[in-house]
């Protein structure tokens, strides 16, 4: 009798068994995974806020650059903020003032000087978001809206009171890198501060006796506690001189600090600028006394370590 043909019959061979993963080697992949963005995450955000570090100390330095040209070209510099007088409204600031050596001619011949910030003919102006004026560390967009001044209590002195809390007048453009009024409140010394900037402040480069080198001019803000401006003096909004000013009563990112210290997302100090335009990272731990004494431009203190 002849052997039954098997593949007449429809068996065929069946391949070998393949192996799949079982849960727990899944389960394994996973957890590797994991602990590899774990590990990966931290560096990526790391280098991120170096290359934001970076870009701020850039802005900071085109400022400096664009103030020392001011100084070269007008034989002073920009006045912290002007009052009334042939040519400008009161208010306008030292950073509007430097505009055009920033590569913003643009934006500074659209602007009415003649009237006030907040005049209806420079509402376009209030909007103008100048990129080298903003910090890429820092929080929220580029534009904010501004409290009004409150005359109910002296908001000002609470710690940590964020000062565009309350009403609000119109939104305007940010601004992180207010220049340095002193060691002294603004509203109680306007127009004789011990820094660089202050109200008709006629401040050359000679008059930095302390030394430009030791001096810093212009620091930089967050906005956690409120947001700065460019424009100048706006007369109903909260803290009006500190929006564009700043003043160094507490260490760099106090706790205890105000809206008008400087301060910063960086984390472990602030940016600042010093007269000859050099720009450099300052620890929060840098002692008071130190640090007031950068803040001066002819104290005759003796500076010691910044760290």
């Amino acid at each position: 009798m002849p052997k039954a043909n098997r593949s007449s019959q429809g068996l065929h061979k069946l391949p070998g068994n393949q192996k799949g993963f079982t849960l727990v080697e899944l389960l394994v992949v996973l957890a590797i995974i994991g602990i590899l963005v774990g590990l990966l995450l931290p560096a990526v955000q790391a280098a991120r806020e170096a290359a934001r570090r970076a870009q701020c100390m850039s802005n900071q330095r085109q400022i400096g650059l664009a103030l020392s040209n001011y100084e070269s070209s007008h034989r002073r510099l920009s006045s912290g903020w002007v009052d009334w007088n042939r040519t400008k409204a009161p208010g306008w600031s030292w950073a509007h003032a430097i505009l055009p050596f920033m590569e913003s001619t643009t934006v500074y011949n659209s602007i009415d000087h003649r009237s006030a910030i907040d005049a209806p003919i420079n509402q376009a102006s209030l909007m103008q978001v100048i990129p080298t004026f903003i910090c890429p560390s820092d929080i929220g967009g580029n534009t904010f809206e501004i409290g009004m001044e409150s005359h109910e209590e002296e908001e000002e002195e609470h710690e940590g009171h964020n000062v565009d809390e309350g009403d609000k007048l119109f939104r305007v453009a940010k601004f992180n890198y207010p220049a340095v009024f002193g060691t002294m409140e603004i509203d109680e010394v306007p127009y004789n501060a011990n820094g660089t900037f202050y109200g008709n402040s006629p401040t050359k480069f000679k008059d930095i006796l302390d030394g430009l080198s030791n001096t810093m001019i212009v620091g930089e803000r967050s906005s956690r506690l409120g947001g700065s401006v460019w424009h100048g003096w706006i007369s109903d909004a909260a803290e009006p001189g500190a929006r564009f000013l700043g003043v160094a009563d507490h260490s760099p990112n106090s706790k205890i600090g105000h809206f008008e210290d400087f301060s910063s997302q960086h984390g472990p100090g602030i940016h600042i600028v010093f007269g000859d335009s050099s720009t450099r990272l300052i620890s929060d731990a840098i002692d008071l006394d130190v640090y007031q004494a950068l803040c001066t431009r002819q104290g005759g203190e003796i500076a010691k370590s910044l760290d």
